[in-house]
């Protein structure tokens, strides 16, 4: 079994907007939470905090840990074409808040669009699973 071990962070400003990231990979694209893997030795609040500026352009800082979600993906549901073993993620979602920067898209990475978005919009947006997961750790709307 594969495992990938990530870090993501629930942004919420006074306007009770979220930032949300536009992920494109795998077999269609949707808007996702800011963040992704850790590198080696990395810690989590700090791939938490390096993810977002990659992936917003936005500086923030972690205001808390708010939940560990956990999942299996069997062989035949993951990204990687031929792959035989299957993927187990732990997902570490953090309450952060931003202190710098300015908004941007990335270039050239597993996103490609950066937005605020209402809460109330958020249940019309095409989503991963992870956006409403991270959203009920954050007791949001």
């Amino acid at each position: 079994m594969d495992l990938r071990v990530a870090a993501y962070a629930v942004v919420i400003d006074a306007d009770d907007r979220i930032l949300l990231a536009h992920w494109n990979e795998g077999r269609r694209a949707a808007w996702t939470m800011p963040g992704g893997g850790l590198e080696p030795g990395e810690e989590p609040e700090r791939a938490a905090r390096r993810e977002v500026r990659e992936e917003t352009g936005f500086k923030v800082a972690i205001d808390g840990l708010l939940g560990i979600h956990s999942r299996v993906i069997p062989p035949g549901r993951r990204l990687t074409p031929g792959v035989t073993d299957p993927l187990h993620t732990l997902r570490i979602v953090y309450r952060a808040h931003v202190v710098g920067g300015k908004l941007r898209n990335e270039i050239g990475g597993s996103t490609d669009r950066a937005q605020w978005f209402a809460l109330a919009e958020v249940p019309k947006l095409q989503r991963v699973k992870l956006v409403d997961i991270a959203l009920e750790m954050a007791q949001a709307p």
